[in-house]
């Protein structure tokens, strides 16, 4: 029997693909060994490429003043500090040339809403990352219910998702002697009292899924080790994750959720008992629980839901609709000793809001007495407050905003009605509001200094026609009176997948390293996000997934038959499943474009299920372990469509070492399958920054400049 000491990355691979006969007859993988994230063959890699990236770019004139500008951008002082509320207070965390890793910091809400709010630091997470000798990313703070004196801190390793978990003493601004304290893990965690905690994580051997997060729900009590807290729920090894969830509201009500996540679109929702009894809900498992209002449970329903409690009662809630209904109504009923049906006045459940065949709801919130919702109508977006009205139902009114906006809750009050959100266009600077939810009016608290100029550029929305004759808008940013002469450098940006909508927002680095310098942008809105809602997104899913490239395509042609811009001077950006969308561009498209930005991507759709965190999107993409469908995963996986003999634009590949989301080894491979065919590319790793890339506002620029050098290079210069 050969070990893996002994067995060379070829010999490994044809090992892994024999082992079933759907993959017998498939060449091995030459490029295997690039998936060892931090193996030193990889790394000596990884170093090689930068060497022969990095000089290009930076040695190019315009890379210093593209990373300046980037970095005054990044780091500006006089940028919207956002809010979240602790208690009574607003916290913020903060980032700019003094403060690298980035501060978390407190003001009263009276101060913040000053011009110059006085803020007191509560971490310094620079000094901390120094004191302790540790590559510190900040991933947030849960503070506890009621008193919010004590937050669980999570600390990233490099800006991986898994996080280190540590309590913290607000009124001390120390770290509890004693405290809660949870080794590095990819972890949810939240309060189920003062001293107790629900959390999944991994506990050991057997206890996380196939997609590398815990499935087992452990109650930890303040004092207890790890190995003593009590399992309340096992999810299963081919779930995507076990999640808990509290609920709170303004009346005292709580409820402990247990989510178990079958795949990433599908949720069995369970309500545990204080007894630890875990009953399954009866409500959609596509959909979502935003949380509770006057003890009803708000929902948004991602598929059709019939809600039946008896044979001939019912009530019909079409995909995509915002719904509350009370736990009472979904638990179990005990039998009726006199058979009488007692039927309510209240409707429960009961629609909030049922979007239009062009609109969708993108962002709920709650506050003590309001749901706040987030609808796009033909993606520009607009946020409304419903109350209840008891047997009426719900009413809402419009909040203040923006025409042909994109808007963002940010953050709601921990007791009241208060609200802040954001409206944004696309050359229109970003506002902050804070709003009561009761009332009709906001107040504008800050507004971002235009970060670039924008009095000669239009925004256009758009229409492209799809190859199986389906409208697909996008939006246009151009230079006013530009020749339709083919000459425009441009980038089309799309992302399209997850039900995640692009949206019209304010991006000062797109405006001032691209737009101002003379160049077009446009955001396509294919199939696979969520701009039209829950059948936007599935008309993309697993075997229709050509649909979203195939309205991306047609995006691009529309740009080229207008003569907004020409193949020699369009370029292509997306990260993510945005990388995977690039990757795909490349290699089924290559006419069209001659740059091709590559980001954080998925390329390998074969494998992608053997490396962390893979597994979890099968309910995307499909599983390759079954034949039927890695027949049409074989179809576009870029990695795999990779040919001799086809003239591929100069693509720049880029990922992170510490992306523990999407892995590094689909970005290596593929540039190391474009080495081998003898075709021109251009790949740069970053050693941090995780999926996220939030390291720090230097190396943001580092990345931006890049990016926007090579673009330059190849759509701007003649």
């Amino acid at each position: 029997m050969l070990t893996l000491r002994s067995v060379s990355p070829a010999a490994l691979a044809l090992a892994l693909l024999a082992a079933g006969p759907a993959r017998a007859q498939e060449p091995a993988d030459p490029h295997l060994a690039l998936e060892g994230v931090e193996t030193p063959s990889s790394l000596d890699w990884v170093k090689a490429e930068n060497a022969k990236t990095l000089p290009a770019l930076t040695g190019d004139a315009r890379y210093q003043g593209l990373h300046d500008a980037a970095l005054k951008v990044l780091a500006a002082k006089d940028r919207i500090a956002a809010p979240s509320f602790v208690g009574t207070s607003v916290f913020n965390f903060w980032q700019d040339a003094d403060h690298v890793r980035g501060v978390w910091r407190r003001t009263s809400l009276e101060s913040y809403r000053s011009a110059d709010p006085k803020w007191e630091t509560v971490i310094d997470l620079d000094a901390l990352a120094k004191a302790e000798g540790k590559n510190w990313i900040w991933k947030g703070a849960d503070c506890r219910p009621k008193t919010h004196d004590r937050c669980l801190i999570n600390l990233s390793n490099g800006g991986k998702d898994a996080v280190e978990v540590r309590e913290f003493d607000l009124t001390t601004k120390t770290f509890v002697k004693g405290g809660f304290f949870l080794p590095e893990s990819k972890q949810t965690i939240d309060w189920l009292d003062a001293d107790t905690l629900i959390l999944t994580r991994d506990w050991g051997a057997g206890t996380t899924t196939d997609s590398g997060y815990g499935m087992v729900v452990k109650t930890l009590k303040r004092g207890q080790a790890l190995e003593q807290a009590v399992e309340v729920f096992r999810g299963e090894k081919a779930d995507v994750s076990a999640r808990p969830h509290v609920l709170r509201d303004a009346k005292g009500n709580r409820v402990v959720l247990i989510e178990r996540a079958t795949d990433f679109f599908h949720t069995k929702t369970f309500l545990l008992d204080d007894a630890g009894k875990a009953t399954l809900l009866p409500i959609p498992e596509r959909s979502s629980i935003r949380g509770m209002v006057g003890g009803d449970l708000i929902l948004t329903v991602e598929e059709a839901w019939n809600y039946e409690p008896m044979p001939s009662l019912g009530r019909n809630f079409p995909a995509g609709s915002l719904v509350s209904v009370s736990p009472k109504a979904l638990l179990p009923k005990p039998p009726s000793s006199t058979g009488d049906i007692v039927i309510s006045n209240d409707c429960d459940p009961c629609t909030i809001f049922a979007p239009g065949a062009r609109q969708s709801i993108d962002q709920v919130a709650v506050t003590d007495n309001r749901v706040v919702a987030v609808i796009y109508d033909n993606v520009k977006g607009g946020i409304r407050s419903f109350s209840d009205h008891g047997e009426f139902g719900w009413r809402g009114q419009g909040l203040p905003g923006l025409d042909n906006a994109a808007v963002s809750i940010v953050a709601t009050a921990d007791a009241g009605d208060q609200v802040f959100y954001t409206v944004e266009g696309f050359i229109t600077p970003t506002q902050l509001k804070l709003a009561d939810a009761t009332k009709a009016g906001a107040e504008t608290v800050k507004t971002l200094p235009a970060r670039f100029d924008a009095s000669k550029l239009q925004v256009e929305q758009k229409e492209a026609t799809s190859k199986d004759g389906t409208r697909i808008p996008y939006f246009l940013v151009s230079q006013k009176g530009a020749k339709p002469d083919g000459s425009a450098p441009t980038l089309l940006h799309a992302y399209g997948g997850f039900q995640i909508s692009k949206l019209p927002v304010y991006d000062p680095l797109i405006g001032k390293l691209w737009l101002e310098r003379g160049g077009s942008y446009a955001v396509a809105n294919i199939r696979g996000g969520g701009e039209f809602g829950p059948a936007w997104h599935e008309a993309a899913l697993k075997a229709n997934r050509q649909r979203a490239y195939d309205d991306y395509f047609a995006v691009a042609e529309n740009l080229i038959s207008t003569k907004v811009t020409s193949p020699r001077h369009l370029g292509a950006y997306g990260r993510s499943n945005g990388g995977l969308l690039m990757g795909v561009a490349l290699t089924q498209r290559p006419d069209l474009w001659n740059a091709v930005v590559v980001e954080s991507p998925l390329l390998d759709m074969i494998r992608y299920t053997q490396l962390p965190a893979g597994a979890s999107w099968i309910g995307e993409y499909g599983d390759p372990a079954i034949p039927a469908e890695r027949a049409w995963i074989s179809t576009y996986s870029p990695y795999q469509n990779l040919k001799a003999g086809v003239k591929y634009p100069l693509a720049y590949i880029t990922t992170s070492t510490k992306d523990d989301r999407v892995h590094p080894g689909h970005a290596r491979k593929f540039s190391a399958r474009l080495a081998d065919l003898g075709q021109p590319y251009m790949y740069y790793e970053n050693t941090d920054g995780g999926h996220a890339n939030g390291a720090d506002p230097a190396a943001n620029a580092k990345r931006w400049a890049l990016h926007y050098t090579y673009l330059s290079r190849q759509l701007m210069d003649h």
